[in-house]
């Protein structure tokens, strides 16, 4: 539960009491209760004899020195799951591999499905000799995508465009609670690699060829997947996006040679070019990436997956204290070494976890056999086992491996308020090119007539990565919303009638055009030829064209691709309006409500778009990183269709409000300043401490709520509102709560002062703190009670309570890192 505290600082306490406030209620109940959730499948037998209990009060070092060198060995390996599926309890009861990765062709998994069979692994490593729990690794590219009826979101391409930090962070969180609720939260995501030549298949999956979209992009999401309770994996370390054309890496995939054109090839950089790529790495590492993932491609003529000069500088130089994985069978890519020799090149190049989907016992074995004969050091072993079990410690896996007490936002995947983040972050992504005759937005009483290929085929719309490596298996993806299937539902609201049968086609006033791209992911995306009507354009974007030429009507046209495609002039002149859509993902809605005028255009192209190959490379392009027209100063937007279900979801909430019978009103920050009227408050905020998301905050209280199983903690933490928390993420941190009295302490004789300052040290008995005596003083002329303390060497922590009145308690925390430099006068003087 560590995790928490360095999301939390002020309540960093709280996790550690957590756990043994919990684990002191199973032992007191122990004899009498039956656990009848996922652990049913050991047996019954009493959790407490399993090892990782035992772990969950040793540091990672120590774990790692009871092992032996089989089990580490076990642990730096990471098989596929269709190769260890046959009996998932008893493989990894005898084997206990660190981890395991990817997905099934055709497995169709359901969140329940994925929980079920994460749950057979784990219950095999927590009963193995080691008893090392394991983690589920896999690609949450756009969202959970390997899973029915997840919310799928745009492609990074589409986020660069949007450019909005915030809803990026909001989406990291979205889809590490996505992640949590199938049990799989390690995420082998974001890529923060610049896109250079977009004849390049993972273009798609880059944020920009700007260096700085990329780094701030990539750290809004990780600090947003992992305030959501995730593990990111920051990748590919590092270059691939330089890699040159026809350079691509020749090798077999599979039991399949692929000659590809760019994917895995060589980048040539100098020194500069080199420190400006590190920097982003850095900047994703200061964001807290818990893993890195080693680039397939190759680095001055080195393969990255030995280049140990570079890997070893992340653990040296950068401060990462995380582990390091390998790509996919990248490792056999290393050239002119055998097997053996490649395994050894690469844990000795400073990579702890080998991603060797069907050659992990081999791979084992040879770590194992390197150890003995003094090709590999027990030192390297021990550091690499050392880094993988502390990530696992930092993220729970120690406390509750078989996710029973874990706490999610939503119940189930595809919620109404997730579908609704990733619709928002559609209507920012799209780009608008032109508008001749402002054929956009569509007008209120307007016949529509819908074609293209793109227009109604969600597994386009979505692209690769979609219940699939490449493509997806159906075009009908549980709980999209097709673009076409968005103007049909809505159409009422929007004032319009849709048309799709050919033979009406002349009665319509305006033609929307939906084209796009074929489907595919890595090296498949390779292309010399990058027409919208070429080599990887779908088959009927032509026919689509001259259809829409031939009718003669206003006409605009929506490309639907993964990169900003090389698009025939006539067709791009017969068009009078075009708009970039990227990959939308499963929200066809974004694009609706834009094209109807419910929203105007925000995206802005992340990277130059050429209007033929000849420009890549060069310092010309037709159209300027940064462009993209809007709808204009006058627009008016008119009102946005409700969703389907978005009324429920906003009851639901409703209900859970804590502050309901209360005066409470919700606090203001505005030009660094901090005010709750009710609450008398006025703080003037450093410029050091930004304010975190209303999302970020709900995100908080339910994983602070999560952790406890008793009746008195839960009742505080449900009868809590976090109002505004402001944080560095790093050494400062102040919340301030309010508590609705009657809810919280419930029958209580004691002042609601007392009883809340009382829950905070009840927390702490098992930690060491140091407590200085409890004062009252006075904020923004008002008094509150102060208590100080010092929380296990290493922080100082303020917390101040103040009864409002018979119903509202205020509660003011913070918290630093560095009191030797700051006092509680400091802190307290920003209260005006």
């Amino acid at each position: 539960m560590k995790k928490i505290v360095s999301l939390l600082l002020s309540l960093a306490m709280i996790t550690s009491l957590a756990a043994c406030a919990d684990k002191k209620k199973k032992t007191d109940t122990v004899e009498n209760e039956t656990t009848t959730t996922a652990a049913d499948t050991t047996d019954n037998v009493n959790e407490e004899q399993f090892k990782y209990q035992k772990y969950a009060s040793m540091t990672p070092e120590e774990i790692t020195a009871q092992l032996t060198l089989e089990q580490k060995a076990a642990q730096m390996v990471q098989p596929a799951i269709y190769a260890v599926l046959d009996d998932p309890e008893k493989t990894m009861e005898a084997e206990d591999y660190g981890s395991i990765l990817g997905e099934l062709s055709g497995m169709e998994f359901t969140s329940k499905e994925w929980q079920e069979v994460t749950n057979e692994f784990q219950n095999g490593a927590i009963k193995s000799g080691a008893g090392i729990p394991f983690m589920y690794g896999s690609d949450h590219a756009h969202g959970v995508n390997y899973c029915l009826d997840s919310v799928i979101f745009p492609h990074n391409i589409g986020l660069g465009a949007a450019n909005d930090e915030e809803l990026v962070y909001e989406m990291g969180q979205a889809v590490a609670d996505e992640a949590r609720i199938c049990h799989i939260p390690w995420n082998f995501f974001p890529v923060v690699t610049p896109s250079v030549d977009p004849r390049w298949g993972r273009t798609y999956e880059c944020y920009s060829s700007d260096l700085d979209i990329v780094s701030k992009l990539g750290s809004s999401y990780i600090k947003g997947y992992i305030d959501g309770g995730g593990i990111t994996c920051a990748k590919h370390f590092f270059a691939e996006g330089s890699a040159a054309y026809g350079t691509g890496e020749d090798s077999m995939n599979g039991q399949q040679f692929v000659d590809r054109l760019i994917d895995r090839g060589e980048a040539t950089l100098s020194d500069e070019e080199i420190e400006k790529l590190l920097k982003v790495y850095q900047d994703m590492i200061d964001a807290g990436t818990q893993t890195i993932m080693i680039s397939h491609a190759s680095l001055n003529g080195v393969k990255m997956h030995e280049n140990k000069k570079y890997i070893m500088m992340l653990k040296e130089e950068m401060g990462f204290e995380g582990f390091i994985v390998s790509d996919w069978e990248s490792i056999q890519n290393i050239p002119d070494k055998s097997y053996e020799e490649q395994v050894i090149a690469a844990v000795n190049a400073g990579i702890d976890m080998l991603m060797e989907p069907n050659r992990f016992d081999e791979a084992k074995e040879i770590i194992i056999d390197a150890v003995k004969n003094g090709k590999i050091t027990e030192e390297r072993v021990n550091d690499a086992v050392t880094r993988i079990i502390k990530v696992k410690k930092d993220n729970g896996y120690f406390d509750d491996p078989l996710f029973e007490r874990s706490t999610t936002k939503q119940k189930d995947v595809g919620s109404v308020e997730y579908r609704q983040l990733a619709e928002k972050l559609v209507e920012e992504s799209l780009v608008l090119l032109k508008n001749d005759n402002n054929v956009l937005p569509i007008k209120s009483g307007s016949s529509v007539y819908i074609i293209g290929p793109a227009s109604d085929d969600a597994s386009v719309q979505c692209g690769g990565w979609t219940l699939d490596w490449a493509e997806s298996f159906t075009k009908n993806i549980q709980g999209a919303t097709t673009i076409l299937e968005a103007f049909k539902t809505y159409a009422e609201s929007y004032g319009i009638t849709v048309i799709t049968n050919p033979d009406e086609a002349q009665n319509a006033d305006v033609v929307v055009n939906v084209v796009g791209e074929q489907v595919y992911s890595e090296w498949n995306g390779d292309t010399e030829d990058m027409k919208l009507c070429g080599k990887l354009g779908l088959d009927k974007n032509r026919q689509a064209f001259d259809e829409a030429k031939k009718l003669g009507k206003p006409t605009v046209t929506c490309i639907v691709a993964g990169r900003q495609v090389i698009l025939d002039k006539a067709d791009y002149d017969s068009s009078d309006s075009v708009v970039m859509c990227y990959l939308p993902g499963s929200e066809g809605k974004g694009v609706s409500d834009v094209l109807c005028g419910c929203a105007d255009f925000k995206g802005k192209l992340p990277s130059p778009w050429y209007e033929s190959v000849d420009q890549i490379g060069t310092d010309k392009c037709w159209l300027e990183k940064g462009y993209g027209l809007t709808y204009g100063e006058d627009f008016e937007p008119v009102p946005e269709p409700v969703r389907e279900g978005a009324s429920a979801d906003a009851s639901d909430e409703a209900e859970d409000d804590p502050m309901t019978g209360t005066k409470y009103t919700k606090g203001e920050f505005k030009d660094g300043v901090y005010t709750n009227e009710y609450a008398k408050l006025k703080i003037k905020v450093p410029e050091n401490l930004p304010p975190q998301s209303e999302t970020a905050l709900k995100s908080l209280k339910a994983s602070v709520t999560g952790l406890f199983s008793d009746d008195r903690n839960k009742a505080f933490e449900n009868a809590t509102a976090w109002d505004c928390r402001f944080t560095d993420d790093k050494n400062e941190n102040v919340v301030v709560r309010f508590v609705n009295i009657k809810n919280a302490f419930p029958n209580s004789s004691k002042s609601p002062e007392e009883e809340l300052l009382e829950i905070y040290r009840e927390r702490a008995k098992d930690m060491k703190t140091e407590y200085k005596e409890r004062a009252k003083i006075k904020l923004c002329g008002e008094e509150y009670t102060r208590e100080m303390f010092n929380l296990e060497g290493v922080e100082d922590d303020y917390l101040y309570v103040r009864k409002l009145d018979d119903d509202l308690l205020c509660f003011i925390s913070y918290a630093t890192r560095d009191g030797k430099k700051f006092t509680p006068e400091k802190f307290e003087a920003m209260f005006e």
